[in-house]
């Protein structure tokens, strides 16, 4: 079905506007009541979208009168401040569809609408809708939610960052424990985080290898790895080196690239792993004796470039004695609980 010509008279574009049944309801809603898009699509249980596009076809043929409120916008058909055409078009119109029982719910679930602005601050968040994220961003920042989360650990755990680099993640996590060891193999990294982190005196700085970590035997409660590992030559090795430094209960939390395609990163940042699969962060688990917990992709931020990053938890049983096996550079894993004091005896 095609629109009417742009030559054609003004009453047959008005009629044209008003040939979808949806914008005829919106537009019974917005005379009864100044809406914003998401009381809108509660009323007339539309996605916000079909809403939104219909609000801009009616905003365009001058039916409707928007205004803003703050972040959020308003609309409101004012019959008065139509034209003499629209307005009796509109009053036939209203008065043709009347009586049909599904504009009668429309009535009463905008009803519902108006009750819920009326209660205790709903107004405020019903006009909002999706730009509430955008409004608390602006009065709090983007980090508020992030560090206050953090809270939850125990404040009574040493913490290792190992690959610390500048100390970002580490300038998270120290309000919220007893000790944080950082621990990187370039002093530049070490300075750098230093100075990031002057003014917190139980942390510590280690220079050291994810290979022969400078921690002693069940010293830390977990370790951060965070964008570390595809650096490193033999992973399965780091993390069984790590896994000792482990008390009982403790993990190991993982934050890396999941595998991808992109050869260059290895000629331009160094990279020797291009991501790691699912199946290899678990033999790395098996390898070391510790309990791997659902492996979980992080959402994109559509503003990124890189690769999809993935979350993995490696935590070692209570009472372990330590790990029992060992792995290869592939992550291959050999039992070594009681065979090789066998072998070694002659």
């Amino acid at each position: 079905m095609t629109g009417p010509r742009p030559d054609s008279p003004p009453i047959l574009q008005r009629l044209a506007a008003l040939g979808d049944l949806a914008r005829v309801r919106t537009l019974r809603l917005l005379e009864r009541s100044e809406l914003s898009v998401g009381e809108l699509a509660r009323a007339l249980q539309l996605p916000q979208s079909t809403v939104s596009r219909h609000l801009k076809a009616l905003s365009a043929d001058g039916w409707i009168i928007k205004r803003s409120e703050g972040p959020a916008s308003l609309y409101r058909l004012q019959p008065a401040s139509l034209d003499d055409q629209a307005a009796r078009l509109w009053s036939i119109i209203d008065e043709g569809v009347a009586g049909a029982s599904s504009l009668q719910e429309d009535d009463r679930r905008l009803e519902r609408v108006l009750e819920e602005r009326r209660e205790n601050g709903r107004s405020f968040f019903g006009r909002l809708g999706g730009a509430w994220d955008s409004i608390r961003g602006d009065l709090f920042g983007a980090r508020f939610t992030a560090e206050a989360l953090l809270a939850l650990l125990p404040r009574d755990w040493v913490i290792a960052d190992l690959g610390c680099g500048t100390g970002q993640a580490a300038e998270l996590v120290a309000p919220w424990v007893r000790r944080l060891i950082l621990v990187d193999r370039e002093s530049s990294m070490l300075d750098a985080a230093r100075r990031r982190l002057r003014d917190c005196p139980h942390v510590e700085f280690r220079i050291g290898d994810l290979l022969a970590p400078p921690l002693a035997a069940q010293e830390i409660d977990a370790a951060l790895l965070v964008l570390v590992l595809h650096h490193v030559e033999d992973p399965a090795a780091a993390i069984g080196a790590i896994a000792k430094a482990l008390r009982p209960g403790g993990a190991i939390l993982i934050v890396d690239m999941a595998p991808h395609d992109r050869e260059s990163y290895r000629g331009t940042m160094g990279h020797r792993h291009l991501g790691f699969a699912a199946t290899t962060v678990h033999a790395w688990a098996e390898a070391a004796g510790l309990h791997m917990e659902p492996i979980r992709a992080i959402p994109p931020d559509t503003d990124a470039k890189g690769p999809g990053l993935f979350v993995a938890v490696l935590r070692r049983p209570v009472g372990a004695a330590g790990a029992p096996r060992t792995a290869d550079a592939r992550g291959r894993t050999v039992d070594t609980r009681s065979a090789a004091p066998s072998r070694r005896r002659r």
